[in-house]
């Protein structure tokens, strides 16, 4: 589809759906809750960067636009780094297996303050590219950070006992390949939808796969 301020209107409306249709078949399961407001907040990342694209279009007054970057920016490149193997880590049943995300959860800390403080330094800016909102924010070893990026996100969806959120992983990790070589400089807003799509997977776990029989996969 064509990547625009409407797309973003639109597709973020529709994940927000998936989210709140998530968050009702939680089946009790206070852990469910955490993984089902996944795709809430994902929508309404993408929702906030209609804003970005109409302040750069001009549409709305920049300080608008600024602030809707600034929040675009903050919850997809600091937030997310922890705040996914932490959801994993409530998501998940086994004692055991918590212990799996305890190096993610510390790796995205790592890497959301290093890129949090490139921000306030760097000073971000946004620009319209070629179907894409393209972000700069004064990053230095740009690749390896991105890289620790990728490895605490989807890193940890790999390990989780879950089949539904490991194969979440595995099409995001191509995903990521395939958006980097593609168009680097619209990577953050590319895979960002990307992303939240991919997320009405897990509405579709939660709706049919979810029961206490069918989550656990592996004996590790």
């Amino acid at each position: 589809m064509c990547f625009s301020p409407l797309g973003d209107l639109v597709g973020g409306a529709v994940v927000v759906a998936i989210g709140v249709d998530a968050c009702r078949h939680v089946k009790g399961r206070s852990e469910n809750l955490a993984i089902a407001t996944f795709p809430l907040l994902l929508g309404l990342h993408q929702i906030d960067e209609t804003f970005v694209w109409w302040g750069l279009q001009g549409h709305v007054p920049r300080d608008i636009g600024n602030a809707a970057m600034w929040i675009y920016l903050v919850f997809a490149l600091v937030v997310l780094p922890p705040l996914v193997p932490f959801l994993l880590a409530i998501f998940e049943p086994s004692r055991r297996r918590r212990r799996r995300y305890v190096p993610f959860l510390l790796l995205g800390l790592v890497v959301s303050g290093v890129i949090l403080e490139a921000m306030l330094v760097g000073h971000p800016v946004a620009r319209l590219g070629t179907f894409h909102v393209a972000y700069s924010i004064g990053l230095r070893h740009g690749i390896l950070i991105i890289g620790l990026y990728i490895l605490a996100t989807c890193g940890s969806l790999l390990v989780s006992g879950s089949r539904a959120l490991v194969w979440f992983g595995v099409a995001n990790v191509l995903a990521i390949i395939a958006l980097a070589l593609l168009c680097a400089d619209g990577f953050t807003s590319l895979w960002c939808f990307y992303a939240a799509l991919v997320s009405g997977a897990i509405a579709v776990h939660l709706r049919w796969f979810s029961g206490p029989a069918t989550y656990s996969v592996t004996t590790a």
